[in-house]
C-alpha cells in the first residue's frame, strides 16, 4: 500500500500475520509512531474486527510541573500497580459499521476532506 502524506511518497508495508489464536491481524504505526493494529474479534455473535491504537498512551498531569505537566507514563509496571486499571482505545466494529465509514475514508483519501 502506498499514501500521500506531506508532498513524500510513504510505502507502508502491512503483512496479514496470525494471532496466537489464528486470527488474522495487521500491524502498524500511526502518523505519531503510535504501534496499531486491525484485528479479526473472536466475536461469536457477529463479524468484527478490532482497530487503533495497541497500548493506551496513559499520561499523568500534575499542574505546574516544569517543563511540562503533561507526562508519558509508559513506564509503569502493571504488575506492580498498588490499583489495576483497564482501559481499551481499541474500535470493536461490525462490518456493518465499517461499510458506513469507508466512503468517509475514501473521501480523506482522494480530497483530504471528509465531505
Amino acid at each position: 500500500m502506498a499514501i500521500l502524506a506531506d508532498k513524500f511518497l510513504i510505502i507502508i508495508e502491512m503483512k496479514i500475520k496470525k494471532t496466537q489464536r489464528a486470527f488474522e491481524i495487521v500491524n502498524f504505526k500511526d502518523q505519531h509512531g503510535t504501534e496499531c493494529s486491525i484485528q479479526k474479534s473472536s466475536s461469536a455473535m457477529q463479524d468484527c474486527i478490532w482497530f487503533g491504537s495497541n497500548k493506551i498512551g496513559l499520561k499523568e498531569f500534575v499542574a505546574y510541573r516544569q517543563p511540562s505537566a503533561w507526562v508519558d507514563r509508559g513506564d509503569i509496571d502493571e504488575h506492580s500497580m498498588e490499583h489495576h486499571f483497564v482501559a481499551n482505545n481499541r474500535m470493536h466494529l461490525t462490518r456493518k459499521q465499517v461499510a458506513k465509514l469507508l466512503p468517509i475514508l475514501q473521501k480523506f483519501v482522494e480530497t483530504g476532506e471528509l465531505s
